[in-house]
């Protein structure tokens, strides 16, 4: 892949240390599958002799009473990304403004149709948060706009009310708004940020959303889109239409029903988030912005030299984090750590403390 469009990840790259990576460049939910997953996934095996549901009919009916969303305006996709492409290839806008940093699969799918690609910078000095109102000008000229809630890398999140303003400016201007809420459901607040509520009110507002996230799946990929019944069937007729599996499918609904699972994750990430942000802002040097799910965003002292050359430290440490320094908004100092169990985050900051300690 393009170096300018690489991903956190990858434990596939180069040689893995015995025992394999510590993985903190990947932000998925730290306990892992849940059992009634496994469970589902092991009972359906041989059921892949099989083509999938073409209309993902029992998946579409459990989103729908799960997110409490039309069950006639879900798109489903195989991952969240896949929904940025199937939306930029069927709706073919010819420009596009991203507030940046944020995750570059949005800008990526954009170019993949030709359209043109203008940032919105955001400021470092605010926390990256979105100044809506100044957004809003933006959404007259562009063709579309997209945002994050929470926002990949720093986590920033928009209150819902503010992205009904921008929802309501964009249809006055013909313009689409997507909002990527794919970490949503780590929040135990979800109805102070989420669109769903009034997805119904606007014709060319999106909402998409990964579950490979929350459930733990970013191997098997699974992710849907919700928008008006009209543009749903638009972009319907533009996909693949066994483009989700059959496992993927059962996984799906054996997950959105595991409501166990479901608190166990909000509140081990709640606990270690706060845990580890408090921990890192302990190493001196190290700015940590407030964590509002399962990443943490970091800048590095200069004198710690760049991201990229603290990675490969960890790497020689057998953890990998994410480089941030081909986020666009972003310098080479950022990086990128997931949250995870208590155990692996303490091997994290072990792993800091040894690093940090020997830099002159």
């Amino acid at each position: 892949m393009n170096e300018r469009f690489s991903h956190g990840g990858n434990i596939y790259q180069g040689q893995a240390p015995a025992g394999g990576w510590l993985d903190f460049s990947a932000n998925i939910n730290p306990l892992g599958l849940s059992p009634t997953v496994r469970e589902v996934l092991q009972e359906n095996l041989d059921d892949i002799v099989h083509y999938p549901d073409p209309a993902g009919r029992a998946l579409k009916a459990a989103i729908a009473a799960h997110y409490q969303v039309p069950e006639d305006g879900i798109v489903l996709g195989n991952g969240a990304t896949e929904l940025f492409y199937l939306f930029f290839h069927v709706m073919r806008p010819k420009n596009v403004c991203l507030p940046v940093p944020s995750f570059g699969e949005y800008e990526r799918s954009a170019l993949a149709v030709g359209a043109s690609v203008d940032y919105f910078p955001l400021d470092e000095a605010a926390g990256f948060t979105l100044p809506t109102e100044r957004l809003r000008p933006h959404l007259e000229v562009a063709d579309c706009v997209v945002l994050g809630n929470p926002n990949n890398p720093a986590g920033s999140m928009i209150p819902a009310e503010d992205v009904e303003r921008l929802a309501a400016t964009a249809q006055k201007a013909g313009t689409f708004l997507l909002v990527d809420e794919s970490f949503m459901d780590f929040r135990d607040d979800v109805e102070r940020y989420t669109v769903r509520a009034f997805l119904d009110r606007y014709e060319n507002l999106l909402l998409i959303q990964s579950l490979t996230k929350f459930y733990a799946l970013p191997g098997l990929r699974l992710g849907f889109a919700v928008a008006s019944p009209a543009l749903a069937r638009r972009l319907e007729a533009g996909k693949d239409p066994w483009n989700v599996n059959h496992l993927a499918q059962k996984a799906g609904v054996a997950a959105l029903s595991d409501v166990t699972y479901q608190n166990a994750s909000r509140a081990c990430v709640r606990r270690e988030r706060l845990s580890l942000a408090e921990e890192l802002r302990g190493i001196d040097g190290l700015y940590v912005y407030e964590p509002t799910v399962n990443y943490i965003l970091l800048r590095l002292p200069e004198h710690w030299g760049t991201a990229t050359v603290f990675a490969e430290k960890m790497r020689a440490e057998g953890i990998l984090v994410r480089d941030c320094s081909n986020y666009p908004g972003l310098d080479s100092r950022f990086l990128r750590v997931a949250v995870r169990d208590l155990a692996s985050n303490q091997r994290l900051l072990a792993a800091f403390r040894k690093i940090t300690e020997a830099v002159p």
